[in-house]
């Protein structure tokens, strides 16, 4: 039961009506006796600074999901490094009166990735697929793991230059190209999926699972999708390790709720809400 002291949680979106978030931090809520409540609010650009500042000065916080989160990585007073790297801010919360803001989607990317490979990505090559705000959030999340190359294939060169540009320093090389086919020559630990493409029947997906097996080490999907997805299971059928964005999911939910109560989130109870193993 909600009463005056409750605290209010919501993820800011449009839409956001199919958010997960709710699922599993009210599981995480509950399990630890919680008195807060976590809701979606579909809300417009120009109300996401109002609903950040008002539901974490009142006590609570939150995340922001797509079309937002540009938008809230300019309406916090205090951004991560994350937030700043990335352009990009999903997770917020007040202290002493000035709201912070991080972009855990960096977090969830480099726990998925140490997940499927059984530890850090270090002086691992990875391939990139896509260019947009999940590319972002997993090139920050490997540069900091320590990968010696990114390679980012997509169909827009002047987005995965551009993407190159930000994160490039010593010791890290990021190559671009137009599709992954071009640079089937070389050799990865790990291919990434942030795209959508092959979730709608008849797309072809960015990397074709039937051509993965030899020179693909393994595969991440930043996707989520009930039952996983079907990229993540062909690429599985080749014979190459792979998870869809399940991990990721609630890795940067865990990383939020460690923001917001300074204490480690129920990560099981988390993934039993969303039907999935424990760890």
């Amino acid at each position: 039961m909600t009463t005056a002291a409750t605290r209010l949680f919501a993820i800011l979106g449009d839409p956001v009506a199919h958010s997960l978030s709710p699922v599993f931090q009210n599981a995480a809520f509950r399990h630890l006796g919680l008195d807060a409540v976590y809701v979606a609010l579909r809300c417009a650009p120009a109300q996401v600074a109002g609903l950040m500042r008002g539901i974490a000065l009142a006590g609570g916080g939150g995340n922001v999901t797509v079309p937002h989160k540009a938008v809230a990585a300019s309406a916090v007073d205090l951004p991560s490094p994350a937030v700043t790297r990335t352009g990009a801010c999903n997770c917020y919360w007040a202290v002493d009166g000035r709201v912070h803001g991080d972009n855990t989607d960096v977090d969830g990317a480099r726990g998925a990735v140490q997940s499927l490979l059984g530890g850090e990505p270090a002086g691992a090559s990875v391939l990139l697929l896509g260019a947009g705000g999940a590319a972002s959030a997993a090139v920050c999340a490997l540069a900091d793991a320590g990968v010696s190359r990114i390679a980012i294939a997509n169909r827009t060169l002047d987005r995965a230059r551009a993407l190159a540009d930000r994160f490039r320093a010593p010791g890290l090389r990021i190559d671009v190209a137009a599709s992954a086919q071009e640079l089937r020559g070389d050799r990865f630990d790990l291919a990434i999926n942030s795209t959508s493409l092959g979730l709608k029947a008849g797309d072809a997906p960015a990397l074709d699972p039937a051509e993965a097996e030899g020179w693909i080490g393994a595969a991440l999907d930043m996707v989520y999708a009930p039952g996983e997805t079907a990229w993540t299971r062909e690429m599985r059928a080749h014979g190459v390790p792979a998870a869809d964005g399940s991990e990721m999911l609630v890795r940067q939910g865990a990383a939020a709720f460690r923001r917001w109560f300074q204490m480690d989130a129920p990560l099981d109870e988390m993934r039993a809400a969303l039907s999935l193993p424990a760890s």
